[in-house]
């Protein structure tokens, strides 16, 4: 079981681990896009990822509820011209935001907390490698839309190329 005050501290405090989030960027010149976004940009595009955190932690991790989140920023951030692996790699920093703030901020008073924590970083680590996966999967579904519909590309070469089942293809 996951320590309530941990989640009302995640959900209490989600501008705060943007604003942290936002530093990372700031500090990694290989996120061309994202740093070419201002402060309040990119803290505004941060906090939502920390509510849906911990609902997770609360509640259990929810596929669907995750999935819709992450495919649809995936969407959105193909039509802002995102490349993928900048995607990829912003979240991995909001992880180590979470990650590092259970390491030094979360309170590790006790051999039962500390267990607690190590825990809590896997279900962490699950949730960002679930959302960079359906993260992948929306900005794939976005690009294969687009190349079908506005660049006339064939079904069969779209197909050569886009092994994937994308998330709004029911099973």
């Amino acid at each position: 079981m996951v320590d309530h005050v941990l989640i009302d501290t995640i959900n209490l405090n989600a501008r705060d681990f943007a604003v942290r989030w936002k530093d990372k960027i700031r500090r990694s010149p290989q996120l061309k896009n994202y740093n070419a976004l201002s402060d309040d940009q990119l803290i505004e595009a941060d906090i939502p990822f920390y509510p849906l955190l911990a609902r997770t932690l609360d509640r259990g991790l929810d596929r669907r509820l995750v999935g819709e989140f992450f495919v649809k920023l995936g969407k959105e951030r193909m039509a802002e011209s995102f490349p993928v692996s900048e995607l990829i790699y912003a979240v991995n920093l909001a992880q180590q935001v979470v990650i590092e703030y259970l390491m030094t901020d979360f309170v590790l008073d006790s051999t039962v907390r500390m267990y607690q924590a190590m825990g809590i970083v896997t279900k962490v680590s699950e949730f960002f490698l679930l959302g960079c996966f359906y993260l992948t999967k929306g900005f794939l579904e976005a690009t294969y839309t687009t190349m079908s519909r506005n660049d006339a590309v064939s079904e069969e070469l779209l197909k050569k190329y886009f092994k994937d089942d994308f998330f709004f293809k029911k099973d």
